[in-house]
């Protein structure tokens, strides 16, 4: 196998051995997938498939559905209520990724087996993603399983991480 290219990224992981809870952590990846999103959002696509939302400006609609997301996250935080997330058992710091790799900060991984993760995006707006992905080497891993959504999202972060790292190349000379 040859070197997968990556680039500098700052991102945070949660993950376990897939195989220690397998329905469980298979079950919240389809929760965390574009399928089962937050009421705000069921309404949104509803109102979309009716032709409710032709007539409007659709950043401003996005806007104000992520403003309704805010208040529902501090109405959320004031009652003290924490959105319901399987634990998993290992939390790292990812250090640099690629379209389909990602590569942690430390060795923690046993080649060859499946892993089940949650990434935390750092994205507007951010939100959890759900991925399955195997051990290459104790640091580099390959994603198994990950939704079509949080595909192109990822290769987007990881499109605009490359041009931050080159303009700052640029700047450097």
């Amino acid at each position: 196998m040859s070197e997968p290219r990556l680039v500098a990224a700052p991102i945070h992981i949660y993950f376990s051995e897939a195989e220690t809870d397998l329905l469980t952590y298979e079950r919240e990846y389809q929760q965390l997938s574009e399928t089962d999103d937050d009421p705000i959002s069921q309404w949104l696509k509803l109102a979309k498939a009716r032709g409710d939302t032709r007539e409007t400006d659709q950043v401003l609609l996005q806007l104000v559905v992520e403003l309704h997301r805010k208040v529902d996250a501090l109405e959320m935080f004031i009652k003290d209520e924490k959105p319901s997330r399987v634990s998993l058992t290992n939390e790292m710091q990812i250090n640099s990724i690629g379209f389909e790799y990602f590569n942690l900060e430390e060795p923690s991984l046993d080649v060859g087996k499946i892993y089940y993760g949650r990434i935390e995006m750092p994205v507007y707006p951010k939100h959890d993603v759900g991925v399955f992905f195997e051990a290459l080497s104790p640091t580099l891993a390959k994603f198994t399983k990950m939704h079509e959504r949080d595909e192109k999202e990822w290769a987007a972060y990881m499109t605009a991480r490359e041009r931050i790292l080159i303009r700052e190349a640029r700047e450097k000379k």
